[in-house]
C-alpha cells in the first residue's frame, strides 16, 4: 500500500517528481510551515480581535509559541524523521525561541518605530501593516532562520537513507 507521500507524488506531473524527491526534506518543511502559518494567523487574529487588541506583539508571540509546539511534533515525526539526537527537543525550542524574536522584530519595528498604528494611520492601514510586517516578513525571516538552524543544530544525525523505491510514486 503506497504511503501518503507516494500517493501525493503520483499526482504531481512526472517532470517535477525528481526535484521533489531530491528536496523532500525542504518540501515537507515547507508544508509543515504552511500549516503552522495558517494556525499562527488564525490564533493571532483571534487574540487581536478579542483579549489582546492593544498588544499585537504579544498576540503574535502567543500564536507563534502555540504553532511552534505543533511545528515540533510535525517536523520531528515527518520532515526530519531520519535525523535527530537526544537533546533535540531542547535545541528545537531554543532555536524556535530565537526565531520568535526574529518573527516579532518586523512587527515591533512597524508599530513602534515607523508608528504604523492608530491614531497616526487608519485602522485598515494599521492591520495591513501588522499583517505584512508580522505575518509575512517576520514569518519569512523566521522560516529561513529555522530551516538553517534545524539542519545545522537540531536534527543533525542522519540515519541510513531508506531505499529509493520508498520514494518512488506508484505508477498510475
Amino acid at each position: 500500500m503506497p504511503s501518503p507521500t507516494q500517493r501525493a507524488l503520483a499526482r504531481v506531473p512526472e517532470r517535477y517528481r525528481p526535484f521533489l524527491v531530491q528536496h523532500r526534506k525542504l518540501v515537507k518543511f515547507a508544508l509543515v510551515g504552511g500549516t503552522c502559518f495558517v494556525l499562527t494567523t488564525v490564533i493571532d487574529l483571534g487574540l487581536k480581535l478579542t483579549v489582546l487588541q492593544s498588544k499585537p506583539v504579544v498576540a503574535l508571540t502567543i500564536a507563534t509559541v502555540i504553532a511552534t509546539v505543533v511545528s515540533y511534533v510535525l517536523n520531528r515525526q515527518w520532515s526530519f524523521r531520519a535525523n535527530g539526537k537526544q537533546r533535540e527537543a531542547i535545541l528545537f525550542f531554543v532555536v524556535s525561541a530565537l526565531a520568535i524574536v526574529v518573527n516579532d522584530i518586523p512587527l515591533a519595528f512597524s508599530r513602534y518605530v515607523l508608528d504604523l498604528r492608530e491614531p497616526d494611520v487608519s485602522h485598515v492601514a494599521q492591520e495591513s501593516a501588522d499583517f505584512l510586517s508580522g505575518m509575512i516578513v517576520g514569518t519569512l525571516l523566521a522560516m529561513v532562520f529555522r530551516y538553517w538552524a534545524m539542519n545545522r543544530f537540531v536534527f543533525t544525525r542522519s540515519r541510513l537513507q531508506p531505499p529509493a523505491e520508498e520514494f518512488e510514486p506508484e505508477r498510475v
